[in-house]
C-alpha cells in the first residue's frame, strides 16, 4: 500500500535539503564525493538533455532501469503530466541495476544523444516490452530512427565519459538512500520508489508555493 504523501513528505523533504546542501552526508557516502550530492548535480544533468520544458520553474529527476516495469508504467504519466502542465523540466538519471542488459541499453542510449537523439531512445527502450538483448536494442533504436551504427561508434569513443555518467548516477542514488527504481527528486523532495501520478503533482504544487512564499 502507497504510504499517505503528506505523512512522508516533512521527513523527505528535511532530508533531502540536508543531502543537496550538503549540510550532513548519509551514511556511507565518503566524503570526498560530497559534491556528486550537490544541489546542482542532482538537479541538472549536462551530459543528457532536459526533457519537457528545459527553462521549467520546477524540475523532476527520476533515477530509472529500462528493465524496470514500474519505471516503464510511469513513463507515459510522467511524459503526461510534464505535457499538461507545460512548465516542468524533467531530468533522467540513467540507473541500470536489473543486470547487464539493462548496462548495455542504457550506454546505448546515452550514445544516441551524440546524434541529437537521446529522447528517441529513451522512449524505445522505455517502452518496449521483453528483454533488451543487445539484438532487440538495436532494433528498437533503429525503428526510432536512430544511426545504430554510429551510435555504437559514439559508445566506443565515449566509454570512459558514459562509465563515469553511470557511476556518478549510481552515486547519487545510493546517496539519497534510494533502494529500488524508479526513485524521484522533485525539487526539494525526495520520494524513494514508484511514485503515483497524483503524489509527483502535490510536490510540484508544493514546490511551487514554498518559491511563492
Amino acid at each position: 500500500m502507497t504510504p499517505n504523501l503528506r505523512d512522508l513528505r516533512p521527513a523527505f523533504g528535511a532530508l533531502l535539503c540536508a543531502v543537496l546542501l550538503n549540510l550532513a552526508l548519509p551514511a556511507g557516502l565518503r566524503a570526498q564525493d560530497a559534491n556528486v550530492t550537490s544541489r546542482e548535480n542532482i538537479l541538472q544533468a549536462p551530459e543528457i538533455p532536459a526533457l519537457g520544458n528545459p527553462k521549467g520553474d520546477v524540475t523532476i529527476v527520476e533515477w530509472f532501469d529500462y528493465h524496470c516495469p514500474y519505471c516503464k508504467a510511469a513513463a507515459p504519466e510522467l511524459a503526461k503530466l510534464a505535457r499538461e502542465d507545460g512548465n516542468i523540466r524533467i531530468v533522467l538519471k540513467e540507473w541500470p541495476i536489473l543486470g547487464a542488459d539493462s548496462v548495455n541499453a542504457s550506454r546505448m542510449a546515452i550514445a544516441a544523444k551524440y546524434q541529437n537523439k537521446y529522447s528517441e531512445a529513451h522512449d524505445a527502450l522505455i517502452g518496449a516490452r521483453g528483454r533488451l538483448t543487445d539484438d532487440r536494442i538495436d532494433e528498437l533504436l533503429a525503428t526510432a530512427g536512430i544511426d545504430v551504427a554510429r551510435a555504437k561508434q559514439d559508445l566506443e569513443a565515449n566509454k570512459a565519459a558514459i562509465v563515469a555518467l553511470l557511476a556518478r548516477n549510481d552515486a547519487q542514488a545510493t546517496g539519497l538512500g534510494f533502494q529500488a527504481s524508479p526513485s524521484f527528486v522533485v525539487g526539494t523532495y525526495r520520494y524513494p520508489g514508484a511514485a503515483p501520478i497524483e503524489h509527483l503533482k502535490q510536490m510540484v504544487a508544493d514546490v511551487r508555493a514554498g518559491k511563492n512564499k
